[in-house]
This record gives C-alpha cells, sequence and structure tokens, in this order.
C-alpha cells in the first residue's frame, strides 16, 4: 500500500514537471479577467470565442471586446457598468496588466447564440463629454491642462518641453473638454490621453516618458512578424502648410508657413495671433512628414508589453522598412482559437529630435547642403550625417536606423541635388 501511494505521488509530481517542460518548449496564451474584483477566466475559458483589446494612442477611449459562446444559454448577461480587469500574456513569460475597462455595450446574439460584450476605458466616460464655456488669456500649456484635469478629477503628468509653452488666448465655446484637449494635441503637436486616472501630455513621435526618459525601443524581425503592410504615398505630399492670422497692429490677414514650396496645404482655423498659427502650421507639417510612410505589422506571437508611443527598428523585411526608425500608434491585441494570440502595430515614420524650427520655415531650393540623423544603436542617442555647406543644410524627413543608412540616403540625395543644379 505504501509503494502504490509512493508510485502515486511520483506519478503526481512527474505529471507536474512534465506539464512545465511542456510548458516551456511550447509556450501556450494566458489571460486572467476580473469582473468587479472576481476572477472569471476558468469560467469563461471553454466558451471564449475571441478577445480584442484596442490600445489608443491620442484620446480615443482603449476598448476590449470579448466574445463568449452562450450554445447552452447558461450565461448570465453582465450588467452595464461593470468592470473588466484584464492581464494578458504566455504560459512561460507570465502576465502582464493591460488595464481596467468599464462595461458599456452589451448584445446578444444567434444562433449560434453568442454574447458579446464591449467596456472602454473608464476614465473617458464620464465629463469628457460635456459641453463647457470658459477661456485663458496670457497663460501656459500647463495651467490649461491642469485646469482641466482638475474639473475631471484627474492628476496632470505634463511633459516639461511642454508645459511652459505660453498661450495668449484660448476659448471653449460649447465645447467638451474631449474636443479641446483633442485639439490641443494637434495644434501643439503632443499626444493628449488619459491613462489611469492621469492626464498625460507629452510630444508627439518622441519615444519617450513624461519625464523626458526614453522608452524602450523594440527591434522586431521578419521572423517574428506574421504580416505586414507598407505603404509610402506622395499623392498628398504637401510642401509646406500654411494658417492665417490677424495681426494685432491692423486688420489685415497674415500668413504663417511652415515648409514652403507650391504645394501648401491651409489650416481653416484663422489664428489671433503669429505665434499660435505658425505653432499650428508647424505642428501639422510635423504629422504630415510623419504619416509619409506607414507600416501595419502582426506579430504571430503577440507580447503584452507593447504599447503606443514605442519606437521599433525592423530587421529582414525590406531595406526601405530596415531602413528607418519607426514610431508607434495603435496596438491591437488579439486572442482566439484559430490564430492564438497575435499583437497589430500601426507604425508610421519617426522624425528627429533635432528639429531647428527655423528650418520648417526655409525656401525650398536654396539649400546648400543636407543633414540626416540616425538613431546610435550603442547610446539610442541621435546623431548626425551632413553633406555639403551646412550654412543652409536640408534636412531629410526621417530618423534611420545605422549611420549607414543615413549615409546612404544622403548620398543618394547629394547626387540628385547636384545633377539638378547643372
Amino acid at each position: 500500500m505504501i509503494d502504490a501511494a509512493l508510485s502515486n505521488v511520483t506519478g503526481y509530481i512527474e505529471g507536474l514537471v512534465d506539464d512545465y517542460h511542456r510548458d516551456a518548449a511550447y509556450p501556450i496564451p494566458a489571460y486572467r479577467i476580473t469582473v468587479d474584483g472576481k476572477d472569471i477566466a476558468q469560467l469563461i475559458s471553454p466558451r471564449l470565442m475571441n478577445l480584442e483589446l484596442t490600445d489608443n494612442r491620442g484620446i480615443e477611449a482603449d476598448q476590449l471586446s470579448i466574445t463568449l459562446s452562450d450554445h447552452d444559454g447558461l450565461l448570465t448577461i453582465p450588467p452595464k457598468g461593470a468592470v473588466i480587469r484584464l492581464w494578458l500574456g504566455w504560459s512561460d513569460t507570465g502576465l502582464v496588466d493591460k488595464g481596467s475597462y468599464t462595461v458599456d455595450e452589451i448584445e446578444h446574439s444567434g444562433a449560434p447564440d453568442m454574447l458579446d460584450i464591449r467596456a472602454r476605458s473608464a476614465d473617458l466616460r464620464k465629463g469628457f463629454k460635456t459641453k463647457r464655456e470658459r477661456s485663458w488669456s496670457n497663460t501656459t500649456l500647463g495651467v490649461v491642462l491642469g485646469d482641466i484635469a482638475l474639473g475631471n478629477g484627474l492628476t496632470a503628468t505634463i511633459a516639461d518641453a511642454l508645459a511652459g509653452l505660453p498661450i495668449l488666448q484660448l476659448d471653449q465655446a460649447n465645447e467638451s473638454d474631449a474636443n479641446l484637449i483633442s485639439r490641443i494635441g494637434e495644434e501643439f503637436d503632443a499626444v493628449v490621453t488619459v491613462k489611469a486616472g492621469c492626464l498625460v501630455c507629452l510630444p508627439a513621435g518622441g519615444g519617450k516618458t513624461v519625464g523626458g526618459a526614453d522608452l524602450p525601443h523594440i527591434t522586431l524581425t521578419r521572423a517574428e512578424g506574421d504580416q505586414h503592410r507598407y505603404l509610402q504615398a506622395d499623392r498628398d505630399s504637401y510642401d509646406g502648410v500654411r494658417a492665417y492670422f490677424y495681426d494685432v497692429n491692423s486688420a489685415k490677414k497674415q500668413e504663417a508657413i511652415a515648409g514652403g514650396g507650391d504645394y501648401l496645404k491651409d489650416l481653416r482655423h484663422t489664428y489671433s495671433d503669429r505665434q499660435s498659427a505658425l505653432r499650428a502650421t508647424r505642428a501639422e507639417f510635423n504629422r504630415l512628414q510623419r504619416g509619409s510612410a506607414t507600416l501595419s505589422y502582426t506579430l504571430a506571437r503577440g507580447r503584452p508589453d507593447l504599447i503606443p508611443e514605442l519606437t521599433y527598428t525592423l530587421q529582414g523585411v525590406k531595406p526601405e522598412i530596415d531602413a528607418i526608425i519607426w514610431y508607434g500608434g495603435n496596438v491591437l491585441h488579439s486572442l482566439n482559437a484559430d490564430n492564438g494570440y497575435t499583437v497589430d502595430l500601426m507604425l508610421e515614420s519617426k522624425l528627429p529630435e533635432d528639429r531647428v524650427e527655423d528650418l520648417a520655415e526655409e525656401n525650398r531650393g536654396d539649400f546648400t547642403g543636407l543633414i540626416a540623423h540616425y538613431r546610435d544603436r550603442k547610446t539610442g542617442k541621435e546623431k548626425a550625417v551632413t553633406a555639403g555647406d551646412q550654412s543652409r543644410p536640408r534636412r531629410l524627413r526621417w530618423l534611420y536606423a545605422t549611420e549607414k543608412s543615413a549615409k546612404r540616403a544622403i548620398d543618394r540625395e547629394w547626387r540628385r541635388m547636384q545633377t539638378e543644379t547643372q
């Protein structure tokens, strides 16, 4: 009897060891879900048909969608307002907390019977949609965002590079706070969002935390990717951006231009001063430059640590894709029986951080040289390579992944410039 008992115990331990080795050799997707603090992962696991989490950049609320099979009719429809918390990961690496979401849509359909639960970031469900009337004069961006955060019970966390920027006049006329901070983000070329009880504002395309520290830089290889789609389009390639404003000393309408050339994009809004108009044109010009090349990339094995605002280097895809640094936008985490756990990334070309503002107003055709920036692999810092006279250089638009790719791009462009001047 003792031998039989020992045999059972030994067999149980060996089974655990086998399970451990199997999980290590063949990692499987793992998740944890709680509803109002109650763990329901084991209850819904046999019914889970699809789970999607969209982590959005900017003010748009993050969204969690869960589809469950109700083939036996035993599922209870959860109440609206329930708080769902999600963790995602793998059996061999553990789970990553992906935040809390408040249920605001429930749909039951059939046959076959299914229950769809949709939840969004709780922070954006309340006062942000209420329209308000107020204004600010002779203040800073930090003060404005601090007032908005205070009115919504949030903590303002603003990057030092943005907090002190002056605002001569800002009016909120029958406008919601959500729309206002979206407008502020566009004018200042900033990412303004709400995460975990904080109103966060940081420079767009920076790949940095609010405190100025570098966010993790991610390197992805072709082997990690399942699908990709690269697009570089010139059909909407503007030479610059123009906005109009009124000079305080006259009633004559003036113009502010970022970029230059003949093909200008005109902003609809007329500004009250030159500073605001020029800031808006530069912000829009930067957005156009970043959007000149886009890349969607699907990871065959999802990574729960990926979030918006990270920067990426691609390896082994195509030379044009591998040559530049990419800036991360929305991230879609998907978990289902057909594809397992995958992640879809929306990326756009990253601009150099060291952008001299006066360059945005230079007139095309008067350049004496070229300058290109690249990311140093060892330090993560940006460095430059040049060609020609640097008294009036033209800056290549993208941040390159290596010194070699930056040098290759600048040599190619320098030869083209010399051919045009002959």
